[in-house]
């Protein structure tokens, strides 16, 4: 299943460095400090990794508490979405100059070659990343069959 996202040219510029490879002349030279009051939307990022038995999974979902990550496995499709809050206040002295806040939700799904019990799943959140070990299901071992 595909993961829909709303598309934000910012973001892309924010990213762009369309001189990195040119040499020196144009070194320091970046767009980043044209769209540096630009926020970048948040993102998760996942490592998934395959072993013998398990599936392991790292997600990065920094600024975010772990009640608010939400973790679903059906079958072979993982499914992780977390809310996101983030205020930020700006003052001088006891007047408010400028208050900003963000709330959104950021989601993530994937598919994995094999089953994975959903019973012996472990998952861990620390410094940002989500740990998760998915065990393969016993049973659902896929056979390859050779064609005569």
């Amino acid at each position: 299943m595909a993961n829909i996202t709303r598309f934000n040219p910012f973001n892309e510029l924010a990213r762009l460095d369309p001189f990195a490879d040119v040499g020196d002349f144009f070194n320091g030279f970046t767009l980043r400090p044209v769209l540096r009051n630009f926020e970048i939307e948040p993102q998760i990022k996942l490592e998934v990794s395959e072993e013998d038995k398990v599936y392991r999974v790292k997600a990065e979902i920094p600024g975010v508490k772990k009640e608010d990550i939400n973790v679903t496995v059906d079958g072979k499709q993982i499914s992780i979405s977390a809310e996101v809050k983030k205020e930020k206040e700006e003052k001088e002295g006891e007047k408010v100059i400028r208050s900003e806040r963000y709330y959104g939700k950021v989601s993530r799904s994937f598919s994995l070659d094999q089953a994975v019990d959903e019973s012996a799943t472990q998952a861990k959140y620390t410094d940002g990343v989500l740990e998760m070990t998915l065990p393969k299901k016993s049973g659902t071992i896929t056979k390859k069959i050779t064609v005569a």
